[in-house]
């Protein structure tokens, strides 16, 4: 773990109440969910390429985007009931939204992917506060194109203020997850930008940085007090 604004960090543990907001593919779940979905296309290495350059900031990720949906044109709809068995948490991520619910603090997602996949996941964790983009279907097929805006590194900062007003919260009392180039904005738009098993650039960006696997680390990271104690022991009862 490297802390890289340790002032920022002071500052969001004497706020009473949070917001965490996180990213969802390769964060808050394990997989990226396009990837998952050109499996089926055939398309996957091709798909995981562009996925991986958009990730560092090689690529617009709006158009990146569309390019990776477009290998997707023709699939039967059903597929995404298959993607949607496939996808699994990251390793402590139950645990966090387990940790932010007794704690009173607020939980949000916010992703690059796609709420035919995310939605039901969120749901199952109680998490109300969802952003993600959808796949253009006509006949019971994906078009091969994005319906509405793209959810980009400035949607995902303008979420996080949003989901912050809806909670009565100002942005410093905010917490970042991400792990690509997609979420700087958000990150610096947020009390605390936290790095998950990031890519190097946001990494570097990050106030704090997590190499993973587990996301739950975050808690004693976030809940040690002014003398140093961790929730350490908190943590390891929510395992």
């Amino acid at each position: 773990m490297q802390i890289h604004r340790p002032d920022r960090l002071a500052a969001l543990r004497a706020q009473p109440r949070l917001l965490f907001v996180s990213d969802v593919d390769s964060t808050f779940i394990g997989q990226e969910v396009i990837e998952l979905v050109a499996a089926f296309a055939g398309t996957q290495d091709e798909v995981a390429a562009v996925t991986a350059a958009a990730m560092r900031g090689e690529l617009d990720f709006a158009e990146s985007l569309r390019a990776r949906v477009a290998t997707l044109a023709g699939l039967p709809v059903a597929v995404l009931d298959e993607v949607r068995a496939q996808v699994a948490l990251t390793p402590g991520a139950a645990e966090l939204v387990a940790w932010c619910r007794s704690a009173g603090h607020a939980l949000g997602l916010v992703s690059g992917g796609f709420h035919e996949v995310i939605d039901p996941l969120a749901a199952a964790h109680g998490i109300q506060h969802v952003r993600a983009n959808r796949f253009e279907i006509e006949d019971g097929r994906l078009t091969g194109r994005v319906r509405g805006d793209i959810v980009d590194r400035a949607a995902k900062a303008e979420t996080l203020r949003t989901y912050a007003a809806a909670e009565h919260l100002p942005t410093h009392a905010c917490v970042a997850i991400g792990d690509g180039a997609n979420d700087l904005d958000m990150m610096a738009a947020a009390g605390l930008g936290v790095a998950f098993a990031a890519k190097p650039v946001v990494a570097a960006a990050a106030d704090v940085a997590l190499p993973g696997p587990r996301l739950d680390d975050l808690i004693a990271v976030i809940a040690a007090d002014s003398s140093g104690a961790t929730a350490e022991s908190s943590q390891a009862q929510l395992r």
